[in-house]
């Protein structure tokens, strides 16, 4: 198993598009591990004092990239002898905190009350990484738990350029907390390659990312790709992501109604628990009542999403 690097350049960002037409800046076999650098935030929210810009942010925003989404995502990695059909899965090892400061801001027409705060405004947040913590200039310090607000692989082909802000089946902006070091993503494969990006870190955030940003920071991330190939024709293909914690198994749905975003999460749970049991669909229905919470995932960008969470050793 090897371990590789993978710089943030404007070579390897890409400002805010999934693409299947777009190749690999880096071709991996199963089981390796990639060092992955994002960046974070357009030249329009970057400080004027103040605050130092990381050299790679600057080169990026220096080289002028097309955008179509808000996010700066590093990749496509490839995953060699990935096909449609198959599952990866992606353990995150290591998440590092890249920079001295983040930000978070306010925009007009955005976030879940997109018409009631009509100014732009933009905090810079100074960050401590030795202690964990960031110190909010309106009063307190909150201990940082960072995660990549985006990771995906690339959409069927057929969908052409998709926007970085939208979740949808392949990922992306999936915004979801959990997803700290120590979990483990599992994305459905709908490219040769599966061609896998990461961006949009998050220092910190809570359920809902109610104004439309997290603590918007740079990261680095360690994680480890392991390919599940489809050899049994019985076996139904992943249709949405699913998550692992050490704690608890997530379910995922994406929806821009919030009611059907939550079924399609249940439905995800349902169908999870009778793979790995030999409930009924009737009995992992009712056990979903029992013992599984449904969060609001985040509702800030066109299609919300909601998980569910299923704690550990309750079933299986």
């Amino acid at each position: 198993m090897t371990t590789h690097h993978l710089p943030a350049t404007p070579k390897t960002v890409r400002f805010g598009i999934f693409d299947a037409s777009i190749p690999p800046s880096l071709t991996i076999q199963s089981g390796d591990t990639v060092v992955v650098e994002t960046v974070s935030g357009g030249a329009p929210e970057m400080p004027e004092s103040g605050f130092v810009i990381p050299p790679a942010l600057a080169a990026i925003h220096h080289a002028n990239l097309p955008q179509l989404g808000p996010h700066l995502i590093t990749g496509p990695i490839a995953i060699a002898g990935a096909l449609p059909g198959d599952t990866l899965e992606v353990r995150i090892e290591k998440i590092e905190i890249a920079a001295d400061w983040g930000w978070c801001g306010i925009f007009p027409l955005l976030g879940t009350l997109p018409a009631e705060y009509l100014e732009k405004d933009i905090s810079y947040i100074p960050v401590d990484r030795a202690a964990n913590t960031a110190k909010l200039p309106w009063g307190p310090s909150l201990e940082l738990s960072p995660f990549f607000g985006v990771m995906g692989v690339a959409p069927a082909p057929v969908y052409g350029a998709l926007s970085s802000k939208e979740p949808r089946s392949h990922g992306g902006n999936l915004d979801n907390r959990e997803l700290t070091a120590g979990s483990t993503l599992f994305l459905p494969v709908f490219v040769p390659g599966a061609n896998f990006s990461a961006g949009d870190g998050h220092g910190i955030q809570g359920d809902g990312e109610v104004c439309v940003n997290a603590l918007e920071i740079c990261l680095n991330g360690m994680f480890t790709f392991i390919l599940h190939q489809t050899t049994d024709p019985a076996t139904a293909p992943l249709l949405y992501p699913r998550a692992e914690t050490p704690t608890h198994y997530i379910s995922m749905g994406m929806h821009e109604d919030l009611d059907q975003a939550v079924q399609i999460a249940l439905r995800e749970m349902i169908n999870f628990i009778c793979s790995r049991t030999h409930l009924t669909p009737i009995e992992a229905y009712k056990t979903c009542s029992l013992a599984v919470d449904f969060h609001v995932t985040q509702t800030v960008n066109g299609e919300k999403g909601v998980h569910g969470m299923l704690k550990k050793g309750w079933l299986f």
